[in-house]
């Protein structure tokens, strides 16, 4: 587990600093070793991410499990973005290991916005439709080479039901404070419903909040490609549970997406896999715990009043 404070970030065995990232750069890129430097706080754990001057990212991996991530990031996205409509971070450097930091980094271009988790959008339904032109043109790149699930990817898109032991642990957790019975229908449902059959897509894998980009109210970009690959379309779906999108929208999303109602059950599992709090965190009153509240009540709700039922 990773952990931050003003630009210092230590993860595993080694330390980031900015003092760290300027020698990396004066050895590696010199060019850009004197512009300005900032620490970005993320919500993820992957990388520790410093603004370089007004236009170019730094994001150096930090667990051993995101070592896959910058090969597999400086091969594909250059290829997959001029087919999407949303920006995405496209790569202009690749760094070496180097002065005590043991893995490959990249450098982006900087993508301007705030995410969605802080920045509303000003039309729930256009940002629906926004996102899921954005996932439906992914679905239709050509996937000829594209990685399949696997370490690369944190295993997402790969058989929901890997997923399976710790997801019913985790509800269990939450007994008496929610309705642990219908979510644990709600997986079910997604462990029973059909596997996709016919040839993968690229996914995202990442789908939420703090991955979406928003500029004058409206989605700009989507970030952080970590658990891109080939695999089952239904675990992009995710983000019907994990972005703005709420019950009002969630119908337009699904509308232009055209999914089967097993698609969209396998769906509802994935989102699972990334939505499900922790007891500790649900039994806080906050705002964030009655949000979890809000989306598991959605979760059931969704299943309740869909098609697809376990047998």
């Amino acid at each position: 587990m990773a952990s931050g404070v003003s630009g210092v970030v230590r993860a595993e065995d080694f330390t980031i600093d900015d003092t760290l990232v300027r020698r990396l750069l004066a050895a590696q890129f010199p060019e850009w070793a004197d512009l300005p430097l900032q620490p970005i706080s993320s919500a993820g754990s992957d990388n520790a991410i410093y603004r370089l001057g007004e236009s170019l990212t730094v994001r150096l991996p930090l667990p051993n499990r995101a070592r896959f991530q910058v090969d597999k990031e400086h091969l594909w996205l250059p290829r997959i973005a001029p087919s999407l409509p949303l920006a995405i971070p496209v790569p202009l450097a690749k760094g070496a290991p180097g002065e005590g930091y043991p893995r490959s980094w990249s450098v982006y271009r900087w993508l301007a916005g705030e995410d969605s988790a802080v920045a509303p959008v000003d039309d729930p339904r256009q940002a629906a439709v926004d996102l899921a032109g954005f996932v439906a043109a992914l679905w239709r790149i050509d996937t000829a080479g594209g990685p399949t699930p696997g370490p690369q990817n944190f295993f997402r898109g790969g058989p929901l039901a890997d997923n399976d032991s710790w997801i019913r642990a985790a509800i269990a957790d939450l007994d008496g404070l929610v309705d642990t019975h219908a979510l644990t229908a709600v997986w079910d449902a997604a462990l029973d419903a059909p596997a996709w059959d016919r040839p993968p897509v690229w996914i995202h894998g990442d789908l939420h909040d703090g991955n979406l980009l928003v500029v004058g109210g409206r989605l700009s970009a989507v970030l952080d490609f970590g658990g891109l690959g080939v695999a089952d379309p239904a675990c992009d779906l995710m983000a019907a549970w994990t972005t703005f999108v709420t019950a009002a929208t969630r119908p337009v999303l699904r509308s232009v997406l055209a999914v089967d109602d097993a698609t969209w059950a396998r769906g509802r599992g994935w989102g699972l896999t990334l939505s499900l709090p922790s007891r500790a965190e649900l039994s806080v009153d906050t705002p964030m715990a009655a949000d979890s509240r809000r989306r598991l009540e959605e979760f059931v709700a969704d299943h309740r009043h869909g098609t697809f039922s376990r047998p």
